[in-house]
């Protein structure tokens, strides 16, 4: 047992004297190769991190492990096909395509056999060591590398995600928290639970009976409100009970209790009652709140509902040649998983200081008004960004005059009033305002002098505003501008790409609960989607000249043959010898 090794590693650059896949026909072996399946074992496999997933394992004691480069690319396959554990065992034991793409050649259950205890704890080692965001930015920069991919035009959106997780409303909150708690403390702390059960007998049965639960999702409107001082109530009593026994109060399952409590009550004094929770009017409740006792992690979107969101930066091809656009790689450079209560706002910097980090920062990047800020614009600037977005549009009404309606120069200051007037001067005052001073005599006689911001002052009539307004106002006058719709309108082809994903990879629709494991199938999905991407690409670029298998390694041989037979001197003039170096060559390039 000593002589075998424990951390299965094995080399897939080294080639095989004979051909393990010769039993393949030349026409499915063609379609191998040029679907997924080729391009993964070629450019991929070799380059899944193995040597730092070896570091979740012991060489010196234990039994050895499942070959880490299968156990990685199973994982990222069962992502890319989205299928269940136990479909992602038949598939790895069975399906030609994904032995082809792992390069298992062998007939052996120690080969492609994968239990589901092993799929969970490996995938679990891969979640804990946070290798997943590391195979989406080492394998996409790889591919970036490989198709020379311009970086320089790249936009950014986000997309909506439902994990496996109920829709609950206020009162299923409550009853979910509550029953949870006391299923956890009937099994974990058996004593407590039976004294409790003797003190409130009516409210263990309200909520652990086989029918409980169901009882409150037929709660009528009109009793809604009643029903949930009850639970709001029950809860309270809880949280109260046990807060001063230690092993109680450190279940998980009374902590989320608490969390509920603070989110969504508030506890007053009444003289006759004592303390009483009272619920928060559903304004007061923070979007942050907790949506289901089954995933903590998630948040709500006032907009799309209960879940996540995750932020997709990508690069996209601005030529109007559909042959340009079949030949030109758009690649997912970014990705970064958050709670849904989160703004859109704050991901645009973190997105360019990641890729700026891996050298695959943007020059223009498109994304739409919630990302648009003038903060936001100012720093992606001083990075080095040109950020291309609309202006909120705020409250603008038709019958009055704005700061956008004035002429500006090129510098950035105003050149002119909405009918032609030119400033006197312009004074910039302390912290970081304007005073454009216009001539009275003119102003006093314009027409628009009851709906002009210009306002009359001790000398001159004065425009005052805000240095951020002087640049958003410019801004406004771009966007309806031929040039910045000829640019924004890339924009839009992000979403087809949420479309894809979805339809590829169901990855609107997760089957898993929690951060971390969002994380991992997001990133899993994401590198998937570029894969599928890049073999698009290599086909359109390559197909004609992607050879089977069995004929390049013949050729590859036989130019190894040659190589150590000939002569040094029989080698530089011998033109068999040159043909098959250059073949072997493009077909390796």
């Amino acid at each position: 047992i000593g002589a075998i090794p424990l951390i299965s590693i094995k080399d897939h650059k080294q080639g095989y004297l004979l051909d393990p896949w010769d039993y393949v026909g030349p026409k499915r072996r063609r379609r191998m190769e040029e679907s997924w399946a080729g391009f993964f074992q070629r450019e991929i496999l070799c380059k899944l991190p193995t040597d730092k997933f070896a570091k979740a394992f012991t060489s010196d004691f234990g039994r050895p492990t499942k070959e880490l480069h299968t156990i990685l690319g199973v994982l990222l396959l069962q992502q890319m096909h989205d299928l269940t554990d136990e479909e992602t065992v038949d598939q790895a034991a069975f399906n030609l395509q994904w032995h082809y793409a792992l390069n298992i050649p062998e007939e052996s259950d120690e080969a492609k056999y994968i239990c589901l205890k092993t799929l969970w704890s490996m995938r679990k080692a891969v979640t804990d060591m946070g290798l997943d965001m590391e195979m989406f930015t080492n394998l996409t920069d790889t591919l970036a590398t490989l198709f020379k991919v311009d970086m320089s035009k790249q936009r950014l959106d986000s997309v909506h995600i439902m994990s496996n997780m109920r829709h609950l409303g206020r009162i299923g909150i409550f009853t979910r928290s509550i029953h949870k708690f006391l299923v956890n403390l009937k099994r974990q702390r058996s004593e407590c639970f039976t004294e409790f059960e003797k003190e409130q007998t009516e409210l263990v049965n309200r909520y652990l009976t086989e029918n409980a639960l169901g009882c409150f999702s037929m709660v009528k409107p009109a009793e809604s409100e009643k029903t949930l001082s009850m639970v709001s109530q029950d809860l309270y009593l809880l949280v109260e009970r046990f807060h001063s026994h230690l092993e109680v109060a450190s279940l998980h399952s009374y902590q989320l209790l608490c969390r509920v409590q603070n989110e969504q009550c508030t506890i007053r004094d009444e003289e006759s009652l004592g303390a009483i929770a009272i619920p928060k009017a559903g304004k007061e409740v923070s979007s942050a709140s907790l949506q289901n006792p089954s995933d903590p992690d998630a948040t709500y979107d006032s907009h799309k509902g209960q879940g996540y969101q995750f932020q997709v930066m990508e690069t996209y091809c601005d030529s109007e040649d559909q042959a340009v656009k079949e030949k030109t790689l758009n690649l997912i450079t970014h990705v970064q998983l958050e709670k849904a209560s989160e703004h859109d706002a704050h991901a645009v910097i973190p997105a360019l200081a990641d890729t700026a980090a891996r050298g695959c920062a943007p020059q223009q990047l498109l994304a739409d008004s919630l990302y648009g800020s003038d903060d936001n614009t100012q720093k992606a600037k001083a990075l080095g960004t040109e950020l291309i977005s609309p202006v909120m549009k705020g409250s603008i009404t038709k019958d009055k005059l704005y700061l956008h309606d004035f002429q500006f120069a090129p510098n950035g200051q105003i050149a002119a009033c909405p009918v032609g007037q030119a400033p006197l001067k312009i004074i910039k005052q302390k912290k970081q305002r304007y005073s454009i001073a216009f001539s009275s005599e003119q102003c006093r006689c314009c027409p628009n002098a009851s709906i002009c911001p210009v306002k009359p002052g001790s000398k001159h009539h004065y425009l005052r505003c805000s240095e951020k307004a002087m640049r958003l106002a410019p801004r406004r006058i771009m966007e309806h501008t031929p040039e910045f719709r000829d640019k924004y309108r890339w924009r839009a082809g992000v979403e087809a790409t949420f479309s894809v994903m979805d339809r590829t990879t169901g990855i609107k629709h997760l089957r898993i609960r929690g951060f971390t494991a969002v994380r991992f199938c997001i990133c899993m999905k994401a590198l998937a989607t570029n894969l599928l991407r890049a073999t698009r690409v290599r086909n359109a670029l390559w197909g004609p000249f992607l050879l089977p298998e069995t004929l390049f390694t013949s050729l590859r041989r036989l130019f190894w043959v040659i190589k150590e037979q000939c002569t040094a001197k029989f080698k530089s003039r011998c033109a068999v010898c040159r043909v098959f170096c250059a073949t072997t060559l493009n077909q390796a390039t």
